[in-house]
């Protein structure tokens, strides 16, 4: 029977992190199945959903994991998911839309923007953030895209003067375009 996992993991940047965790998954005879993988600051974060089959598999996989944390000197988190869970299933109708924000680095932001979304029912699917220093005058400038799934009942319209209040009272623009 197919069981799946969810494997953080986290550690001080240099090549070879996503070898080694990698590695792992493939000796326990695991198939990575999703995953997202970034450099934060100095650190490299891994999120990944594992696929394995077998009584042995989890053994095998969270034995693996905690030679790797003394080895590698990585932080893993292993969490073992529900198998309806594993691959993820639409419930309801959506459509795929990219939402932008651009502006100076305050506070917040992330909170307002993620607060309104999630009481507009709309699920976060991917989101990525940095702050850069602005070319002229080397002011902190916060740019965040988010890939969002919206249920088709909500009007794009309503949605985008929704998030253009947030984006006044913050000092921010924010666009909104539907993907694909």
């Amino acid at each position: 029977m197919k069981r799946y996992y969810a494997l953080s993991a986290i550690g001080k940047d240099r090549p070879g992190i996503v070898a080694d965790v990698a590695g792992l998954i493939y000796e326990c005879g695991g198939n990575l199945e999703d995953s997202r993988m970034t450099l934060l600051g100095e650190q490299f974060a891994l999120l990944i959903l594992i696929s394995g089959t077998g009584e042995e598999f989890q053994f095998r996989l969270s034995t693996g994991c905690k030679r790797l944390e003394w080895e590698k000197r990585l932080s893993i988190f292993l969490t073992p998911v529900e198998e309806t869970e594993g691959m993820p299933q639409l419930k309801g109708i959506t459509e795929i839309y990219e939402l932008s924000t651009t502006g100076l680095d305050r506070m917040g932001i992330v909170y307002h923007v993620s607060r309104l979304l999630a009481e507009q029912g709309i699920n976060i699917m991917d989101m990525q953030t940095k702050t850069t220093p602005s070319p002229e005058s080397g002011t902190p400038i916060f740019t965040m895209n988010v890939i969002l799934r919206v249920p088709v009942e909500i009007s794009p319209a309503d949605l985008l003067e929704k998030l253009n209040r947030v984006g006044e009272k913050l000092a921010i623009d924010i666009s909104l375009r539907k993907v694909g």
